[in-house]
């Protein structure tokens, strides 16, 4: 599996952006996938993670409410919604995903950055 996330830019707080991963390769609707991103001077963290089968959802606290995560199995893609951008949601955000749910994320993205200015 590849993946290319897109959509990151700069953003006024409070603003919205809406950022996607793209995957290729086959059987995309078995893997779990999910969002993480890496602050500058931090360690990457979770943000969110979305099932393949039964499509459910989970959230980082610090995100949850403001932040959706989507998918669109036909198209191979994964959609991440944030809404109400703090400048602490600045970051690169990467997508991921995985075959196994209790194991780690296999494959990752490139990244795309996200500035939210204050």
């Amino acid at each position: 599996v590849q993946l290319q996330a897109s959509g990151g830019g700069l953003v006024q707080a409070g603003g919205s952006l809406r950022l996607s991963c793209a995957a290729s390769g086959r059987a995309f609707n078995t893997y779990g996938m999910g969002w993480f991103r890496q602050a500058p001077g931090k360690e990457r963290e979770f943000v969110a993670a979305i099932t393949g089968t039964f499509v459910n959802t989970d959230y980082a606290d610090s995100v949850k409410g403001r932040f959706a995560i989507s998918r669109d199995n036909a198209k191979k893609t994964v959609y991440l919604q944030m809404n109400s951008l703090k400048a602490e949601d600045t970051a690169v955000y990467y997508c991921a995903a995985r075959k196994d749910m209790s194991s780690g994320y296999d494959y990752w993205g490139q990244g795309t950055l996200v500035t939210v200015s204050s």
